[in-house]
C-alpha cells in the first residue's frame, strides 16, 4: 500500500471513527474547518485507489467502508520509520526522543514498568 499524505491521513482518521458511510456521513464527522464536499470526494477516491477502502455501491451511491485498521496502519507505519531513520532499532527510536526531551525519565520508567507487567495496551 502507498503512504497516504497528511490529507488521506485526516479522512482516514475521520473514516476510522466513523465506521462504514457515504462521503456526506464522513464530511459531517469532520472537523473544523471542513473540507468541501468535492475535495473530500476526491481524497476518498484516491483512499480507495490505494486501497484503503473497500466501495460497494448502493444506486448510484458508494458506501466506503476501511479495509485496514487504524492500529494495522500505524504499526505499518511506525515500522517503517524506525526501518528507514533509526536503523530498525526502536532504542535509537527513544533516544532520539529523550535527547530531545520529549520523552521524560518518569514517563520511560512507567513504560518499563509496564513492559515488565505485560501491560502493553
Amino acid at each position: 500500500m502507498e503512504k497516504l499524505t497528511s490529507q488521506e491521513e485526516e479522512a482516514m482518521r475521520t473514516i476510522w471513527s466513523h465506521g462504514q458511510g457515504v462521503i456526506k456521513d464522513f464530511l459531517e464527522k469532520y472537523p473544523e474547518p471542513k473540507p468541501p464536499y468535492t475535495t473530500l470526494a476526491s481524497v476518498v477516491k484516491n483512499l480507495h485507489r490505494k486501497g484503503y477502502l473497500d466501495a460497494k455501491l448502493y444506486g448510484n451511491t458508494y458506501v466506503y467502508s476501511p479495509r485496514i485498521t487504524e492500529e494495522e496502519y500505524t504499526n505499518k507505519y511506525l515500522s517503517r520509520i524506525v526501518d528507514n531513520y533509526f536503523d530498525s532499532s526502536y532504542q535509537n527510536l527513544v533516544t532520539f526522543f529523550a535527547k530531545k526531551q520529549r520523552i521524560s525519565a518518569d514517563e520511560l520508567k512507567e513504560i518499563i514498568h509496564m513492559i515488565e507487567k505485560g501491560q502493553t495496551n
